[in-house]
């Protein structure tokens, strides 16, 4: 989760509009190095057309982040993972990692997702869930 606020924190506190990032990061995980490339793409620009079945074949993993004080944000998310899903899991049998992110969780007098319903959401699309707050 670390890692995710770190990312999630140079994507949402420096606002950077529409446009990608690819980020790469080194990590030693249990005496071996493993180097990660994340890339942030922005809601505005996730269509379901070839460009994004472009990015979901070049990713191993998945982190959907959305915004607790956004229902639009919440709702859109069990047809992108449905979309992921199909695309990633109909080329081979292997589960794909999908991890759900709440941001801002600091904004809780704003909160207009519930906690459950983000880890229902989760359990039922048979995803990790994690509620963050990036500028904390």
């Amino acid at each position: 989760a670390a890692l995710t606020v770190r990312f999630l924190t140079r994507r949402f506190i420096g606002e950077y509009g529409d446009m990608e990032f690819i980020y790469s990061h080194s990590l030693t995980v249990d005496g071996r190095e493993i180097l990660f490339h994340i890339w942030d793409v922005p809601y505005s620009q996730a269509d379901e057309g070839s460009s994004e079945e472009k990015r979901i074949q070049w990713a191993d993993s998945f982190v959907l982040v959305y915004s607790i004080c956004d229902r639009a944000s919440f709702n859109i998310l069990p047809l992108k993972i449905q979309f992921i899903k199909a695309t990633k899991e109909g080329m081979s049998q292997e589960k794909v990692p999908i991890v759900i992110v709440g941001n801002k969780r600091d904004l809780h007098h704003q909160r207009v997702v519930s906690s459950e319903e983000g880890r229902l959401l989760a359990l039922s699309l048979d995803c990790g869930f994690y509620e963050v707050s990036a500028s904390e």
